[in-house]
């Protein structure tokens, strides 16, 4: 393959968008020129690319003309408007927002997962939930060689996956504990759900609030897990509980996840799957006191599993912890994981 591309990132300045960059210049993808898009309010900025300074340029239709690959993180609504834009100009877009994930003409990959999916893909991929990706990437070795029936899990979320302001709170609000200012007077105003009425401190504190509720008394984010999870193993009849609760951990995701498999499998053998599993690095040994730690995660691609067990009562139950970094695997490098795949199959086009 000789092709080279033209890749638009949209949502350039944010989060998510500063880690697309960071992971394109790593990328292995044959990148021709790299076009940064943002709001008009961004635009003029600068951010550098292989040592080039690049300027922001403000999102508007035409800014697709010659693109080949886009991918988005800029909000729901800029990827409702936007991204059938990109595809009318002949781009292939991968959207990090929830807004086409459920879509059924929309794959929703996570590449060590199901990347044949990407075959069906009409324009438009989209990458899944953060806290989906990393569970994903656990469990799909274990499932592939004992099935899977069931999942519990609990995850234990940073702030960065609220925001920039996010971060910026937790550590305001760390501080105001630290000077002994009563907790009534902490500024709080971003979570557990910017949308939501009420907000309470994240400060030495947990939430057991992510996204507002629905009707059933889940959260967005739970069942976002919930539908992700049987979209991608292509499984409707796997069980899927979720509970998610945001930490003051501000980069990093923590999984407690059960998981009851068809057979019951030896924890010597998860181990071993888990070890030649793409993606995955094993970390389980309570002997040296060796387990996935958040803090540890941040800045890395993989996916950390560890703490292994048997469950006491379930023949075929089983317990993991798992821990990746939200802003990496869980967005950005994963969006870019999926523009190498498609390129690796001759797929960067619109059909």
């Amino acid at each position: 393959m000789s092709k080279s591309y033209t890749v638009a990132v949209v949502g350039a300045t944010g989060a998510v968008g500063t880690q697309m960059i960071q992971m394109l210049e790593l990328s292995t993808l044959p990148i021709k020129e790299v076009i940064l898009l943002a709001s008009k309010r961004s635009a003029g900025q600068t951010r550098t690319f292989r040592g080039e300074e690049l300027t922001i340029q403000e999102l508007v239709a035409e800014s697709f003309s010659g693109v080949d690959l886009a991918l988005f993180s800029a909000g729901g609504g800029i990827s409702k408007q936007f991204a059938p834009e990109a595809v009318k100009h002949g781009a292939v877009v991968v959207d990090n927002t929830s807004f086409f994930r459920m879509d059924p003409t929309v794959p929703l990959v996570v590449p060590e997962v199901n990347a044949h999916a990407l075959s069906a893909h009409q324009g438009i991929i989209a990458n899944p939930n953060c806290s989906t990706i990393q569970m994903m990437v656990a469990l799909e070795p274990i499932r592939q060689q004992v099935g899977l029936k069931r999942i519990i899990v609990s995850t234990y979320q940073a702030v960065s996956g609220a925001g920039a302001r996010a971060i910026e709170e937790l550590k305001i609000q760390a501080q105001s504990y630290l000077n002994e200012e009563p907790v009534d007077q902490w500024q709080t105003e971003i979570l557990p759900s910017g949308g939501d009425k009420k907000h309470y401190p994240i400060a030495f504190n947990a939430l057991p609030q992510i996204d507002v509720f629905t009707d059933n008394d889940y959260t967005y984010e739970e069942m976002k897990m919930v539908n992700e999870t049987k979209k991608i193993m292509e499984d409707d009849t796997i069980q899927v509980v979720a509970t998610c609760v945001r930490i003051p951990v501000v980069q990093g995701h923590s999984e407690s996840v059960y998981i009851e498999t068809d057979v019951p499998a030896d924890v010597a053998d998860i181990r071993q799957w888990l070890t030649n599993a793409p993606g995955v690095v094993l970390q389980d040994d309570p002997s040296q006191q060796l387990y996935p730690q958040a803090i540890f995660s941040a800045d890395q691609t993989e996916t950390f599993v560890g703490r292994i067990r048997k469950d006491l009562d379930v023949a075929n139950g089983l317990h993991l912890w798992v821990v990746s970094d939200n802003l990496l695997k869980g967005a950005a490098a994963n969006s870019v994981q999926i523009a190498e795949a498609l390129h690796e199959m001759d797929l960067v086009r619109v059909p």
